[in-house]
């Protein structure tokens, strides 16, 4: 199995068509004003790493690393194709974002994830992400769990 992962623009037909599908999933579980997704203007700017990740050369998945400009990041954007679910791409794209992360001298990550999603939940508790508060512009809300993976 050929998977990999590099910073790519978020502005490709395929991405958008990801992306598309996020916000659909995202919209199917939870009322408008829990979903905190990001468009594609704000994936785009300086300080947003954007990566793609390709199986056997088609794309399978994507996220994003939003520095915080405090030494932190924010995830967003991780979603993998659901014809692609199973192929462990979810971690990979996790383990990837924490390299760059580590590389730029990030002390921490942060995410904001909703409660129905146990998979995405399963693997950041697996990766070693704790549960916080709500973090930066957040607010609490019942439908989101925020988490944190702190850099020693």
């Amino acid at each position: 199995m050929s998977v990999t992962i590099e910073k790519e623009s978020p502005r490709q037909p395929d991405v958008l068509r990801l992306l598309e599908q996020s916000d659909a999933y995202a919209q199917s579980l939870y009322p408008a004003e829990s979903n905190h997704l990001v468009d594609v203007s704000t994936l785009e700017k300086p300080s947003v790493s954007f990566f793609v990740a390709r199986h056997e050369g088609k794309i399978a998945g994507c996220c994003a690393l939003v520095d915080a400009g405090d030494g932190s990041a924010e995830i967003k954007r991780m979603f993998v194709d659901p014809q692609a679910r199973g192929l462990k791409i979810g971690r990979k794209l996790l383990e990837h974002l924490e390299g760059h992360g580590r590389d730029a001298g990030l002390s921490a990550i942060r995410l904001e994830t909703g409660i129905y999603q146990p998979e995405a939940i399963g693997l950041y508790k697996t990766a070693g992400y704790v549960e916080i508060g709500p973090f930066g512009s957040y607010q609490p809300d019942p439908y989101s769990l925020f988490m944190e993976k702190v850099f020693g």
